[in-house]
């Protein structure tokens, strides 16, 4: 199959974008931070990416874009995994 220009450049563009993404659940904590508009943390969710169930993930991502009009929908991904416990409270 011969590639078109545009989809040549376009696959230039998402490997010059993934960085040095070498495993999938980087991949997918990179997609977690940006759904969430958070991409200041990337590292923060392609740790929880690498450490927790996928399916804990999901819930929390899931429950917070449902909040359309929240200013911070990492903050309430944040609280969704507080209260599972997977995310302990800070202290003090």
């Amino acid at each position: 199959m011969i590639k078109t220009i545009r989809e040549i450049i376009e696959e230039k563009l998402r490997k010059r974008n993934q960085g040095n993404i070498a495993y999938e659940f980087q991949e997918y904590g990179v997609r977690l931070a940006g759904e969430l508009g958070d991409l200041k943390r990337k590292s923060f969710y392609i740790k929880l990416a690498k450490v927790h169930p996928r399916g804990v993930l999901e819930a929390a991502k899931e429950y917070a874009l449902g909040y359309t009009h929240a200013k911070s929908k990492a903050k309430i991904f944040m609280w969704f995994l507080k209260e599972k416990g997977i995310l302990s409270p800070k202290n003090g």
